[in-house]
């Protein structure tokens, strides 16, 4: 591109050579300054018609600023709407988690009121320098609560399998015979001993609980019934099944109150004491059989659940030997 000058003062005429870059830098800085400019004139008469109230201005400017001020609001609103819809989703898992912990604490014998912080006293002195906490983000708080629903969901996924465990546990130890079946003094007590019928040492497998005729025998721990029928020996009988290997057997009944198949839960009558079989007077003959061999009912009716579950597990043991 060339560019003539001339003029009368001049003796020739002067020639300027432009090239494609220069001009493009002509170009950009001929943008540069009308952009420039429009900031000037938006700040030094936008800005000062805004505060002056200029009649046209004034009114253009609010129009802009105040469509600025609705989109931020708008944008505020659905982030509000957001939030608080995560609010509640974590307020329903808390509801839940703490649902599931005291149920968990209940199972474990803790009281939820032990657990909870005791309140500050009134009068208790507190003070320090004020250092004020930094300001959250909205991106901060929306950090923040997926990291606490993350959390909440692994406590309560947690607090589930500890419930299931402890469950567990509790259903083994109901299955455990620890209750007593009778409600009276022992008689003959479990090992070796004189029979009555034959004179001769007989291993006596179970203990006798002496009582009246048609005193109610109670099942010492839940489970399935094996039988209930009449047998030569114990006459009529009652075998219930407890899992894991466990049986207890109830002999000498007068009358028998459930049927084979059924399910019995611990404490529930099943019979009534008699003196049927091979019995010298009213009693209940109670054995407990691990495998089918007979153990000592009163390893497992001294301790409880716990220690009547540990006995179980230390007869286990003894027959794995």
């Amino acid at each position: 591109m060339q560019v003539m000058i001339t003029h009368r003062g001049m003796s020739r005429t002067r020639v300027l050579q432009i090239g494609r870059l220069q001009l493009l830098a002509m170009a950009l800085s001929l943008v540069l300054l009308l952009m420039l400019a429009s900031g000037a004139i938006y700040h030094f008469v936008f800005l000062k018609a805004a505060r002056d109230g200029w009649p046209v201005v004034s009114q253009i400017v609010k129009l802009v600023v105040r469509d600025e001020i609705a989109q931020r609001d708008r944008f505020m609103r659905e982030n509000l709407d957001a939030i608080a819809l995560r609010v509640g989703e974590m307020h329903a898992k808390l509801v839940k988690l703490e649902a599931v912990g005291a149920r968990v604490s209940g199972m474990a014998g803790v009281k939820v009121q032990e657990m909870k912080p005791v309140p500050r006293a009134a009068g208790d002195g507190r003070g320090g320098p004020f250092v004020p906490a930094p300001q959250a983000s909205l991106q901060d708080l929306q950090t923040l609560l997926s990291s606490l629903d993350e959390a909440a969901e692994q406590h309560l996924d947690l607090f589930t399998l500890v419930e299931s465990r402890l469950l567990d546990a509790r259903l083994r130890a109901m299955m455990v015979p620890n209750s007593r079946p009778v409600d009276g003094p022992l008689g003959s007590g479990f090992g070796f001993r004189i029979d009555p019928f034959s004179a001769r040492a007989a291993l006596h497998t179970g203990l006798d609980f002496p009582a009246d005729v048609g005193t109610p025998i109670q099942a010492a721990a839940g489970g399935i019934v094996l039988s209930s029928d009449w047998h030569p020996a114990y006459g009529y009988m009652v075998e219930i099944d407890h899992g894991n290997g466990l049986v207890t057997r109830y002999a000498h009944a007068s009358r028998l109150l459930v049927d084979a198949g059924a399910l019995v839960k611990r404490g529930q009558k099943i019979a009534e004491v008699g003196s049927t079989g091979r019995s010298t007077g009213p009693h209940l003959h109670f054995e407990v059989l691990l495998d089918g061999v007979p153990q000592d009912p009163m390893h497992f009716l001294e301790g409880g659940a716990r220690d009547g579950a540990e006995s179980l597990a230390a007869a286990k043991t003894a027959r794995k030997r």
